[in-house]
């Protein structure tokens, strides 16, 4: 029979995918002799087939009971026994971390009797023993039974008014559990389950339950964690933080993961079990307040956390739980962290001798660099500060504000930018938070559920601005001084430093991006991310080019790292005031017309090509021929059709235009006369451009022209227009390689036929993707993509990442066709896919040679080509 539960003295940390990383982890720890109490992990196995099947598995109810005998042997009393109770916790732990997005339950086993002998238990401590029970109630009432939490708290808001939670008597509490059971009974129509193995039972199909849970999801998708990994279930004894002042709970780090330093850095609660920090219902102390408290503690804290790092070789979170001066270690992690923080501890860790330079690459990711591109607030704008709270994730970010998660899904739909201020969040606001530009709260600490998920997320987030009064259902928060602000305005926050600024405060360049612009590395952070670049740049096979329509652009990506470019669209070249020159083409209505018409846009051609080869300085440019419908560069039909049915001031050249309008008019025109028809259907127009393409090559020393030939299905219409182009290459004496952009299916599938003509290939897998799919993205994106996404349809959108499974085929088969046709042949990706991460490491598996990109993703480009070359085929970006 399968194996479906593991004592945490069976696992280590390699078996994530088997015990969740919690239970891997405690098993590792209990493996290393650190304090942990004891207990079991039920597998992941168990919760996907209880997810699939609607039940558990055959035989686990027989492994828990034999497992939870073994644990009460251990600790000597049994499961809610009423004269001396073990309690139990029971908390989820997928692979992959999730904070706050399922469920855990302490204090299971009490009841009406036991929780008498949990008072004798702790030296006739009554108070300690009620506030454990009602905090089972109120959390089992929430997560197992679905109660409304808002009204457990509402219950006890009104009982301890203006007090703490700590400052209630054993009385007030044990009224209050009445109340807790009156709520159950009231919303459930059932009294609540007092034998303490059915209280396990219920919680763990609990745990197993909130896989699935709308917040999960959203999670998941957010994170692109694979929905079918399932959670695993980790039951441990209870240890108590909430004994009183000589007991606590806390959150530690091995090193700051908000900006990488080391030192000691956590929150930590007394008298307080561990939700009550992550939750931020009670303000942390900073946790080097623990050594004042308790130094023993402390001392052994820091022991422990610097074995774990040098164990784990890189950042750990840390979970703990004092009780009554004893330390007990209740989870650890590799802990989530800044992007900044990343590059630092990376480069921190070879430095101290624990990875190499390669490990340091692949512990970094290119969504990591792209966070640190972004804009930082200028520091000599003008800004008025009204608070300053706790820097728990980095970043500027500037929008209007919002009080509810929904509010900011809402504003952030029509295309608002908006700052989610809440006094807590909690895993219900997740939706808010992926909307929102940055977070604010007035409670919590660095590692609440704000912080954590920011930080995990690479979302801004100022945490714990307790000068701020937020009133939620006023929609409005109160700030020193009297500065009242409402929903609506504007504010800036600052999570590097933890400031809050009234109004929009100005953003400048981030200092990575003047490194990448050709500054010389300013800090220690641009330092690390010289490092990581270099070494990332020394180990990739692919190439990174540059998609690039002007000098500026060509110039800037030079600068980036390109080494080349990798399309350039002749089109953007006919807009502005040539847009007249491409009218009098259209009207043309003799050869002579028309040919007089390329002669003015041909030196017009011919300057911008100048301009790009000279920015790319011998670097290879790949220029497309032009690819949209002429109807794009023409005034719109109806605009046209009431100036001439309106106005005094009608032409006959309007009333041409119009013809010519309508004579190009198509009812699907991205799938109509563009592309290589166009060059075939009107004589001319691909001869002029190649022939500037050739002329300004000649003129510039080491140019190295690359022509693309746009929308091939055939390679019947290849060699039509390579011929032309061989002959005026000739002409010229100009050596340039002739391809074509694969991005009709048909092309794809036909590639060993094409390559006979075509000496490089170049995935346009935005309009590949459009056609694979049938959709056309102008329209679909925006009417049901969000729905696509709820539904499971698409883990991410098609547009976004490359789809492996059906445009990702087509490319593996063009691949393949056209490399056995022509060995030599060279192939690269130009859509927007290029630049992100997974499609990256996609092409690396396939063999393309090189990806393009637009300027400003070059770096994650370069960074991702090289983490997909050590990665030895696992293309998990994350």
């Amino acid at each position: 029979m399968a194996k479906y539960v593991y004592d945490f003295t069976e696992g280590n940390k390699n078996q994530k995918d088997l015990l969740g990383g919690k239970g891997a982890n405690l098993a590792e720890m209990t493996n290393l002799g650190l304090p942990v109490p004891p207990g079991f992990t039920i597998t992941t196995e168990a919760c996907r087939h209880y997810l699939a099947e609607g039940a558990v598995p055959d035989g686990l109810d027989q492994e828990v009971a034999k497992h939870l005998s073994a644990l009460e042997t251990v600790m000597g009393r049994k499961l809610g026994q009423a004269d001396d109770p073990l309690l139990v916790s029971v908390r989820s732990g997928a692979k992959f971390s999730m904070p706050g997005m399922m469920e855990t339950v302490l204090n299971i086993g009490l009841n009406d009797e036991s929780v008498h002998g949990l008072a004798k238990q702790a030296g006739d401590n009554e108070r300690f023993a009620w506030d454990s029970y009602r905090r089972l109630i109120q959390m089992f009432g929430k997560t197992v039974l679905g109660i409304d939490g808002d009204l457990f708290e509402r219950a006890l808001d009104a009982l301890k008014g203006e007090r703490q939670d700590t400052e209630l008597g054993a009385a007030e509490l044990q009224r209050l559990v009445e109340t807790y059971k009156g709520i159950v009974r009231e919303r459930t129509g059932r009294d609540f389950p007092t034998d303490p193995r059915e209280q396990m039972r219920l919680a763990v199909m609990a745990v197993f339950d909130s896989w699935n849970a709308p917040r999960a999801i959203l999670y998941r998708r957010q994170e692109r964690i694979p929905a079918d990994l399932g959670t695993a279930v980790n039951v441990m004894a209870m240890v108590f933080g909430n004994y009183g002042d000589d007991s606590g709970t806390g959150v530690a780090f091995t090193r700051d993961p908000g900006s990488g330093r080391r030192g000691v850095y956590g929150d930590y609660l007394q008298n307080a079990q561990g939700e009550d920090v992550v939750a931020g219902i009670r303000n942390t102390i900073p946790l080097q307040e623990l050594e004042r408290i308790d130094k023993h503690s402390y001392d052994e804290l820091l022991g422990i956390m610097e074995a774990l790092e040098n164990h784990y070789r890189d950042l750990c979170d840390i979970e703990f739980t004092i009780e009554r001066g004893k330390l007990w270690m209740l989870q650890t992690r590799v802990g989530k962290r800044t992007a900044a923080a990343a590059f630092r501890i990376a480069t921190q860790l070879v430095d101290q001798g624990l990875i190499t330079m390669d490990e340091a690459v692949m512990r970094v990711t290119g969504d990591q660099l792209a966070q640190l591109m972004f804009p930082r607030f200028d520091e000599g704008a003008d800004r008025k500060r009204i608070a300053k709270g706790m820097n728990a994730s980095p970043g500027a970010a500037v929008g209007r504000v919002v009080f509810s998660s929904e509010r900011a899904v809402e504003l952030a739909g029509q295309g608002e930018d908006v700052i989610l201020v809440r006094r807590e969040t909690n895993p219900d606001d997740l939706a808010g938070m992926i909307a929102a530009r940055g977070v604010l709260t007035s409670r919590g600490g660095k590692t609440s559920h704000a912080a954590v998920v920011a930080r995990g997320m690479g979302k801004t987030c100022v945490c714990g601005a307790e000068e701020l009064d937020v009133d939620t259902a006023g929609k409005r928060f109160v700030a020193p001084g009297g500065v009242v602000v409402s929903e609506g305005d504007v504010l800036s926050i600052d999570g590097t430093t933890g400031e809050v600024f009234l109004g929009e405060v100005a953003v400048v360049d981030s200092a990575v991006v003047e490194y990448f612009e050709g500054a010389e590395p300013a800090d220690d952070l641009v330092r690390a991310v010289d490092r990581i670049m270099r070494h990332a740049d020394g180990v990739r096979r692919l190439g990174v080019r540059a998609n690039a329509d002007t000098p500026q652009d060509a110039a800037r990506s030079r600068r980036f790292g390109a080494e080349g470019i990798g399309l350039c669209r002749t089109e953007h070249m006919f807009l502005g005031d040539r847009r007249q020159l491409v009218e009098e083409l259209v009207l043309a209505s003799t050869a002579e017309e028309r040919r007089s018409a390329l002669d003015k846009l041909e030196p017009l051609q011919k300057s911008d090509f100048i301009g790009i080869f000279q920015a790319m300085e011998g670097a290879p440019v790949t220029i497309r021929l032009i690819d949209p419908p002429l109807h794009e560069f023409l005034p719109d039909i109806v605009d046209l059709s009431v100036k001439i049915a309106t106005s005094r001031d009608v032409t006959d050249k309007d009333h041409r235009l119009l013809a010519a309008v309508k004579r190009l008019h198509e009812q699907n025109p991205m799938l109509g006369l563009r592309g290589v028809r166009l060059g075939l259907v009107i004589p001319g127009l691909f001869a002029m451009q190649v022939r500037a393409i050739a002329q300004a090559a000649a003129e510039v020393p080491g140019a190295r022209p690359e022509i693309m030939i746009p929308l091939v299905a055939s390679v019947q219409e290849l060699e039509a227009v390579r011929e032309e182009a061989v002959r005026i290459l000739a002409e010229t004496g100009v050596e340039a390689l002739i391809g074509t952009m694969i991005e009709v299916p048909r092309a794809a599938l036909t590639a060993g036929r094409i390559a006979e003509a075509a000496e490089f290939f170049s995935f346009g897998t935005n309009d590949l993707t459009q056609m694979a799919w049938g959709f056309s993205r102008d329209d679909v994106e925006a009417s049901f993509f969000s729905r696509y996404l709820e539904l499971g349809i698409f883990g991410v959108s098609p547009f976004e990442t490359l789809d492996r499974e059906g445009v990702g085929r087509l490319v593996e088969i063009a691949v393949r066709e056209g490399r056995a046709a022509r060995p030599d042949l060279h192939l690269g990706i130009c859509g927007e896919h290029g630049g992100d991460p997974d499609s990256v490491h996609f092409c690396h598996e396939v063999g393309l040679d090189y990806v393009s990109c637009s300027p400003f993703r070059i770096p994650v480009a370069r960074l991702e080509s090289g983490r997909a070359a050590l990665s030895g085929g696992d293309s998990d970006t994350r």
